[in-house]
């Protein structure tokens, strides 16, 4: 019998090729490539076998509601929609070490007294998994715990009578499939695990979260049809050197995306944050030049967040742009916008720009928050106090309104702010004092002139 020749498989795109090369052809990614050895030839096309005829129903037919196990954690059942969802798949990835066990472990134990849970790992053995528990003060939580890695061993447990509701499996890239000859984490075996435990929840009915490995890049490690395959993938975040994680949901069937929940690291496990906007603020000083205010929205939750900046003289021939949670080409539009339209030049300098809290932000409508930080620090006079800001910014240097701007404001009056800088017609809240600016001239005209002109360009705030 011939020897089935081996191919080789990209481990970020899974492309297969027949020979080993640096370079992946598909995806152009460096040193990706692993042999494996393939899987059996399928039958070519259906073999002249009729399949059975599906039944379709009506687009307007009954829904029934699904019904949700509710964790009791108020920041977690918020991101995934409400609580957990029987026979759904959930995918939490992040950084090592930012908290991914430990919050999977609270949620296991909160779970523990309504539901049968199994927090299943491959990476620690029993006795370290109670030690984490101990710690946290979960020793008297029902939780079944096991140590095991092959997918047919996990998956005879799983399958019984008395199996458990709710499954943790930490992590989907220590788990191997022995019809498979590579090795625990490559595409194949990723992949074909996750389908095994994603199949049998469905047909069990029970819930399966799923820990994953990210790369470097901050992506979750792995083929990207593993994000594909489950119903909700929920990412970690949060510098290590902070006390926030933030949970944020970038897929979710069952639920919004783009939600997020706040925890804050403590030595007895993650402790949820209600106010996440009094926390990020918490430290903030008073009139200080260079910082500012955005009222963002994150999911369906309004978040006020400090934007620092500092500009300072270049002794380089190409001046640093140092960026920590926005995106840097936006601040490099933002600084050419500054300078082709406004005559602001600040090309020489070396630029900072931080997010306090470790939060991260992506939407355009903090530009407007950008630019007064920039525009502050450049002057060195600081923003009017309590003052919150935000509007996206376009190359014309029009400042353009934004979705929710009521919901902001109202978030804004709640912390104590009483002026606010906006796009035109953004409607109001009571108790704010509102200045429009059409375009980014009259956002330095209002932050240049000085303090006592400064309330002529407010106006009462609307109701």
């Amino acid at each position: 019998m011939a020897r089935t020749a081996a191919q080789y498989v990209c481990q970020e795109c899974g492309a297969a090729q027949p020979k080993w090369s640096g370079r992946c052809d598909a995806c152009g990614a460096w040193n990706t490539l692993i042999e494996e050895a393939p899987a059996e030839a399928a039958p070519k096309g259906l073999g002249g076998k009729r399949g059975r005829a599906i039944d379709f129903a009506p687009l307007d037919g009954p829904a029934t509601p699904t019904p949700r196990r509710v964790t009791g954690i108020g920041e977690f059942d918020r991101v995934t929609g409400g609580g957990l969802v029987a026979g759904s798949a959930l995918l939490v990835g992040g950084d090592p070490g930012i908290g991914k066990s430990t919050l999977l472990l609270q949620v296991v134990a909160a779970l523990a007294g309504e539901a049968r849970c199994a927090y299943v790992s491959g990476e620690e053995a029993i006795d370290q998994i109670r030690l984490r528990a101990q710690r946290l003060g979960l020793s008297g939580s029902s939780v079944a715990l096991a140590a095991a890695t092959s997918v047919r061993d996990i998956a005879a447990a799983l399958d019984a009578a008395d199996g458990p509701d709710v499954v943790v499996i930490d992590s989907i890239q220590t788990l191997y499939v022995d019809t498979l000859d590579s090795a625990p984490g490559t595409v194949a075996q990723v992949r074909t695990s996750a389908q095994e435990l994603i199949r049998l929840a469905k047909r069990r009915g029970f819930v399966v979260m799923m820990v994953g490995h990210v790369t470097k890049e901050g992506m979750i490690a792995g083929p990207r049809v593993l994000e594909h395959m489950v119903d909700t993938v929920l990412y970690f975040e949060g510098e290590r050197s902070h006390q926030f994680r933030i949970l944020r949901a970038v897929k979710n069937r069952f639920g919004a995306t783009d939600e997020i929940g706040v925890f804050e690291m403590t030595d007895a496990g993650l402790v949820q944050v209600a106010n996440p906007s009094a926390l990020f603020l918490a430290e903030r000083e008073g009139e200080v030049a260079g910082a500012s205010v955005f009222a963002g929205m994150e999911g369906s939750r309004p978040v006020l967040v400090e934007i620092q900046s500092l500009i300072a003289p270049s002794a380089l021939a190409t001046p640093r742009r140092a960026v920590v949670g926005w995106d840097s080409g936006r601040l490099a539009m933002i600084l050419a916008v500054l300078e082709a339209r406004c005559g602001v030049a600040m090309g020489g300098a070396d630029v900072f720009l931080n997010v306090a809290g470790g939060l991260r932000i992506g939407e355009p409508a903090a530009d407007l928050a950008v630019a007064a930080a920039l525009v502050s620090a450049e002057s060195g006079r600081p923003l009017p106090a309590e003052t919150v800001v935000f509007g996206e910014i376009g190359l014309g240097g029009e400042v353009r309104a934004v979705a929710r701007a009521d919901a902001r404001l109202k978030e804004a009056a709640k912390l104590g702010f009483t002026r606010a800088i906006v796009p035109a017609r953004p409607g109001g809240a009571a108790g704010i004092d509102i200045a429009e600016v059409a375009h980014v001239a009259e956002l330095l005209a209002l932050l240049r002139e000085p303090a006592v002109d400064r309330p002529q360009a407010w106006r009462a705030g609307r109701g």
